[in-house]
């Protein structure tokens, strides 16, 4: 408004009338909030900690936290910073036909629809591993990310006996046409179990849509922020990651919530420790 009367040369009181605003809001002097400077550390260092998250998962990680911040307060904080996540490509809308039906069997409860992919990288010395991914759409929780320099159709096997076990047989698992899910051993394998399996179009990775964009944040939080020296350190970091992905990262779809939340206090996320109202505030994630 300043800048309006200064340039046009009228007074405060036209240039509100013009403008359609009221003069309080020009008169009234902003009140700085007594732990802003708190609530901007742990802010600044849940961005550090979780450099793809944006403004509203660092907002749910507070709030989880036990504060009491809108997610408002926290975008303006976010900008005041100069904080930002690097634009994404945009997500593609195929998964559904253009008279309405679904191109694929969508998941009504826990255990009912399974997906599972195969992501590849390298180690520092420039050798290639495989990880195998699997997770429940429903819940969207990562139920398992095998780590090898070699994954064949009996390794797949020997990884699904293990979760059928620990989380029960799901109704249905989605896969690519990969000669590792396509060959005779795993499909008489998972027919004897009544597992039906769902194998998308050729060339039509949208149709594995929960788990394409699941190895895009695996990839995009991890792989491409890391270097891995020894297979061994790859296995151990991708389980660590693996964890805090289904315990602590906030997940949009389940309304900022993580997929298998811990039974744990969550008054306690960055390493560093904070106050607020004259209560210290830890932050969990380094022991994850």
């Amino acid at each position: 408004m300043r800048a309006v009367c200064a340039r046009v040369g009228v007074s405060e009181r036209r240039a509100c009338r013009v403008l359609g605003q009221h003069r309080s809001v020009q008169r009234r002097v902003a009140q700085p909030h007594e732990d802003e400077d708190t609530i901007t550390a742990a802010i600044v260092t849940l961005a550090s900690r979780y450099g793809r998250y944006g403004y509203r998962r660092v907002g749910a990680l507070l709030r989880h936290a036990g504060l009491d911040i809108n997610h408002k307060r926290v975008e303006r904080i976010w900008k005041r910073e100069g904080l930002r996540v690097p634009q994404k490509q945009p997500k593609r809308g195929r998964l559904w036909l253009n008279d309405g039906s679904c191109v694929r069997l969508r998941p009504q409860h826990p255990n009912h629809v399974w997906a599972y992919d195969f992501v590849m990288d390298r180690t520092y010395n420039g050798r290639s591993f495989r990880m195998l991914t699997v997770i429940d759409e429903f819940t969207r929780e990562c139920l398992a990310v095998v780590v090898d320099r070699k994954l064949k159709s009996q390794d797949v096997i020997e990884a699904l006996s293990e979760l059928f076990v620990h989380k029960g047989t799901p109704k249905h698992i989605r896969s690519d046409n990969g000669p590792e899910f396509c060959s005779r051993a795993v499909r008489g394998w998972l027919a004897s179990l009544g597992v039906g399996p769902l194998f998308i179009e050729p060339g039509s990775p949208w149709e594995n849509g929960y788990n394409e964009s699941f190895n895009a944040k695996l990839r995009d939080e991890l792989l491409n922020r890391e270097i891995f020296y020894t297979l061994k350190e790859a296995k151990a970091m991708i389980e660590r990651w693996r964890h805090e992905y289904n315990t602590v990262r906030p997940h949009s779809s389940l309304g900022y919530r993580p997929p298998a939340p811990e039974t744990m206090a969550w008054g306690e996320l960055p390493p560093t420790p904070h106050t607020h109202d004259g209560k210290i505030l830890t932050f969990k994630v380094d022991r994850l």
